[in-house]
């Protein structure tokens, strides 16, 4: 036999059982962490793939008040994050986040007993609520309980597993599509409620370290988390680098089928290989967040990436499948490159950027980024994207490249002006 052979298979196992064991986080309270990321997840998958459906076939809406009923509540679950993160402040995040986890089970469960739209718009609204305010608080209570080091390692593991638990939600909901009838759809809202119940359970048998709060200087008043200009303009930074999102679920598709000769199929290949892409490269590709710097540096790095995936969809105008296929699969594993450092030096930032004390509260405004992510990129990168043609990926590739080379200064600059809490 040949041993350089053997020795070779060996190192790449070796290698292999080192990727694994980055990728599973330690036992005890990262691995805890894990779990209610990864529970919450397969719920959240399950319930988004085939919710649309459900409100129109089964409670009678039309595409219009499914489409009017969720903007709405994601405007009302954004008024609430910071309230809810100062209220985290006060009595420490896990007791909140249990009320959440226990909401959401009793408010998915309320979707098979809406009839109308005025009920419809009611409960969207407070579990987007309760949804909206789920991962403020993980970050706070992450940043409560763990180490420095530990803890951006712990969020990259935990981005990692959500995307794949999402990705299995959304098999499961699979089947509930291909029967299409009422009783299959109020078994995924049924197990959606299940799965945020056992979310509630994790929560509160989490053993995290009592709840200090950091008391205020006597006579001085506290500047609101919503007047901290730098760290408000940082988190629309953050969320502006995060249309990766749109553009990989809304923008894509249509320019698929609208602007290249690349079969529709190829839509499901490039959602597949972003999870898989995500998952195994996340944990990597988060080493240098674990301070303000670094994790501005990644950002950074995140708008070179972002800008680079526009170009190269760009390309991929009027070109025949054999062209446009592979300039798609290569420009989704940049955008992939992009997508995990985007979100590596965006929870590096808001783990440490905010005061003492008041880490419910930044995350809570820190979340308004990724709102105006969600109310406004599915639109512009439409619009610019779709719209315009390989002008418009271009335009749009510029907005990303400068945003990602704005957030360094403004982050070191906040570093100075808010005194980071760096324990």
């Amino acid at each position: 036999m040949d041993t350089s052979t053997t020795d070779q298979g060996a190192a790449g196992r070796g290698r292999v059982r080192s990727w694994l064991a980055e990728m599973v986080p330690a036992p005890g309270l990262p691995r805890r962490f894990a779990v209610l990321a990864t529970v919450q997840a397969l719920g959240i998958g399950l319930f988004l793939t085939s919710s649309a459906i459900f409100f129109v076939r089964t409670i009678g809406l039309t595409a219009d008040q499914v489409g009017i009923g969720l903007s709405v509540a994601g405007l009302v679950g954004l008024l609430f994050t910071v309230p809810i993160g100062k209220l985290a402040d006060r009595i420490g995040p896990r007791r909140p986040l249990f009320a959440v986890y226990l909401l959401l089970g009793l408010l998915f469960a309320a979707y098979c007993f809406v009839r109308n739209f005025a009920e419809f718009v009611v409960v969207a609204s407070l579990i987007s609520v309760c949804e909206t305010s789920c991962n403020p608080l993980r970050l706070a209570m992450a940043r409560a309980s763990l180490g420095q080091q530990e803890r951006v390692r712990v969020g990259a593991q935990m981005r990692g597993l959500f995307n794949v638990s999402f990705s299995l939600g959304a098999v499961l909901a699979g089947v509930a599509l291909a029967v299409g009838t009422r009783l299959a759809f109020v078994v995924v809202i049924l197990g959606t409620a299940v799965l945020q119940l056992v979310c509630a359970l994790v929560t509160a048998r989490l053993r995290v370290p009592p709840h200090v709060r950091v008391p205020s200087e006597p006579g001085v008043r506290r500047r609101t988390g919503l007047r901290d200009v730098r760290f408000v303009a940082i988190a629309l930074l953050c969320g502006t680098l995060e249309f990766y999102q749109p553009i990989l679920v809304v923008a894509l598709p249509l320019w698929i089928v609208s602007r290249t000769g690349a079969p529709a199929g190829v839509n499901s290949v490039l959602l597949v290989l972003d999870t898989v892409a995500v998952f195994a490269l996340q944990v990597a590709m988060s080493k240098g967040s674990e301070t303000i710097p670094g994790a501005a540096r990644i950002l950074r790095r995140s708008g070179w990436f972002l800008a680079g995936c526009c170009v190269l969809f760009a390309l991929t105008q009027d070109r025949s499948a054999a062209v446009a296929v592979p300039l798609l699969l290569v420009g989704t594993l940049v955008l992939v490159l992009g997508e995990n450092s985007q979100a590596a030096g965006a929870t590096g930032l808001v783990l440490h950027l905010p005061p003492a004390g008041r880490q419910g509260e930044y995350q809570g405004v820190f979340a308004l980024g990724r709102g105006f992510q969600q109310t406004a990129g599915p639109v512009l990168v439409t619009a610019l994207a779709v719209g315009l043609g390989w002008v418009g990926w271009l335009v749009l590739g510029g907005v990303l490249l400068v945003a990602g080379f704005a957030v360094p200064p403004l982050a070191r600059s906040a570093a100075r002006h808010t005194t980071p809490d760096e324990s």
